[in-house]
């Protein structure tokens, strides 16, 4: 009989981990999600809070532990846990901490759970989603990264700011790292089919400021309020439901890349099918000779981390 119900596992019940569910569950786009953390009175209050609210949105089971077995017969399983930088700490050390994170936890998961697939939200995206890969011997359809999704939501956002239209409207990535050298695809950019150089509002220096806003909006909010998670929250349901339901949807996700405009043995955020294997394929926008210079500067840099942590 064809699988009716679908399940997801969230590891790591901190503010991404717990609003995605909350996102997923508002959503309705899984029978049953698990909460797992470390910290089990985390996880279980979260879950609790959670629960309180099925009179208003019914149909989904809410569990929690500290147990990866609860990953067991999960579809998806996210992956939102991990150490985050300190004052003072580089990024190498950042990631020298939760590449030993995943190294015990992934095989954790696999044991439970050798057929789900692998969404990894932490950070630095890029570096872990190829270590999950790694640890995981997953096939590489089956190990997806969140991405530039919220990247390129912001990107879009501001955009439709700009022109006065909806964000829907819109259609522009940002590709690469999710992170500093990630760089927005002006080539490809339209609204309705039009260039943006085209329309009314265009102006490069409007633009160029755009993205610096794009680039630096987790800093600003993060000194505002301390940490992002609506916006990754949501973006993580949209993932998840684009997967489950078997939509066939473009996004801008991080996976491992082979012969991408030359770009191979590294994971950057590209266009991206997504069904319910996973990722079905990468779409090869036409990149200028600046936009491909950006995308090799990318995986050199993230190629480069992997390395210097002898990952």
């Amino acid at each position: 009989m064809p699988k009716t119900s679908s399940k997801i596992a969230i590891i790591g019940a901190g503010f991404v981990g717990s609003t995605s569910a909350y996102a997923c569950l508002i959503e309705g786009v899984a029978s049953e999600i698990a909460l797992i953390d470390v910290n089990r009175e985390k996880a279980e209050g979260e879950a609790m809070d959670l629960q309180h609210g099925l009179q208003f949105k019914p149909n989904t089971k809410v569990a929690f532990g500290s147990d990866y077995g609860l990953c067991k017969d999960a579809d998806i399983v996210v992956i939102t846990a991990g150490a985050h930088q300190k004052p003072g700490e580089t990024r190498i050390d950042l990631v020298k901490k939760n590449s030993a994170i995943f190294r015990e936890m992934i095989p954790q998961i696999t044991s439970n759970n050798n057929d789900c697939i692998l969404l990894v939200v932490s950070n630095p995206l890029d570096v872990l989603t190829y270590l999950a890969l790694k640890y995981s011997k997953f096939p590489r359809h089956r190990v997806i990264g969140s991405g530039t999704i919220l990247d390129t939501a912001r990107f879009r956002y501001l955009l439709a700011q700009h022109f006065e239209v909806s964000p829907n409207s819109v259609h522009a990535y940002i590709m690469g790292e999710h992170g500093d050298s990630s760089f927005p695809v002006w080539s490809t950019a339209n609204i309705a089919g039009v260039s943006l150089k085209k329309l009314k509002k265009y102006s490069k220096k409007s633009m160029d400021k755009i993205y610096d806003e794009t680039k630096n909006a987790a800093y600003e909010i993060i000194a505002k309020k301390g940490a992002t998670y609506y916006a990754i929250g949501l973006g993580v349901s949209k993932i998840v439901k684009a997967i489950l339901s078997n939509q066939n949807e473009v996004l801008a996700l991080s996976s491992y890349l082979d012969n991408y405009h030359g770009v191979s043995d590294v994971c950057l955020s590209v266009p991206t099918i997504v069904n319910r294997s996973g990722i079905k394929e990468h779409i090869k926008l036409p990149l200028n000779f600046w936009e491909r210079r950006q995308l090799r500067k990318s995986a050199g840099l993230i190629k480069k981390v992997i390395k210097d942590c002898n990952c």
